[in-house]
């Protein structure tokens, strides 16, 4: 990481590209009783609640974390606004990407704590999150990962059923603000696969869950880790199109052709409406 730009082949001339931050070389975990965790968060054209985001950040009781920031060239505020906050902002870099999950990519490259996750740029943290990921790190050392209590808009999701993977994707709370997993266990997965547009983190788990056998545990549901906002990436897709990509996720990792059959006409059938609009 001594040249960031060589890790992405940018050059330093590219109008596109800009980068800032504390890039400090040595990190907030002189105590070795505390976890360093890194922070990611992707934004493109976040102006909206990206403040809300980084505030959510800075005040956490924990202390021991970096964050780091992936801009896909906004052209609204956001790169005023990153600037404004650089100042704690361990390391921000503003460029042209491939989608969020090559963006995500970027992010897991850049960490170094001991352990990673995501806050999306219209999501918060609770100021007490990273405590309650520390306290799981250090008392669940057999563990891979940890999913914790997020609040939506409708209640709080929470709680871990991997045995609900081979036909359901609500075995887990939340990707961004309730996922986290160590270093070691993410270099296993590997990076997120940016064929998928929409939600290479099912993807991401699959593999993580059933091909690596890593192990997780869930908080508690009043241990809440954040807020996942109304709205996000994936709610502005057709539902047709989420389908087939979920659909062709657990094709391309073998599942079984028949279940798959009986899990898209399911999907259709109890989604009918969803399915006709916006065809095209």
């Amino acid at each position: 990481m001594n040249n960031i730009c060589e890790l992405y082949s940018i050059k330093n001339s590219s109008k596109s590209f800009s980068h800032g931050g504390k890039r400090i070389s040595s990190f907030k975990d002189e105590n070795n009783f505390e976890p360093l965790i890194s922070i990611i968060t992707v934004v493109k054209n976040g102006e909206k609640f990206l403040n809300e985001t980084f505030k959510s950040v800075s005040n956490q009781s924990f202390k021991n974390w970096e964050y780091i920031v992936i801009d896909g060239v906004s052209t609204d505020k956001t790169i005023d606004i990153i600037k404004e906050n650089q100042n704690w902002i361990n390391y921000w870099v503003s460029e042209k990407d491939d989608g969020i999950y090559h963006a995500f990519n970027k992010g897991l490259s850049l960490a170094r704590g001991q352990l990673i996750g995501f806050v999306n740029s219209d999501d918060t943290l609770e100021k007490n999150a990273l405590n309650i990921l520390s306290e799981y790190y250090k008392k669940n050392p057999d563990k891979d990962f940890f999913f914790g209590a997020v609040k939506k808009h409708w209640g709080i999701l929470h709680g871990f059923k991997p045995e609900k993977i081979s036909y359901s994707w609500g075995f887990y709370s939340s990707h961004s603000t309730g996922f986290f997993i160590k270093k070691t266990a993410a270099k296993k997965v590997g990076l997120y696969n940016v064929k998928y547009k929409y939600h290479a983190d099912y993807d991401y788990f699959y593999r993580m869950i059933v091909k690596e056998k890593l192990k997780g545990i869930a908080t508690k549901k009043n241990e809440l880790f954040g807020v996942f906002r109304r709205g996000g990436f994936s709610s502005k897709i057709p539902f047709r199109k989420l389908l087939f990509e979920e659909i062709r996720i657990r094709y391309d990792n073998n599942q079984n052709i028949f279940l798959l059959i009986v899990i898209l006409i399911y999907k259709i059938i109890n989604n009918f409406g969803k399915f006709v609009k916006n065809k095209n």
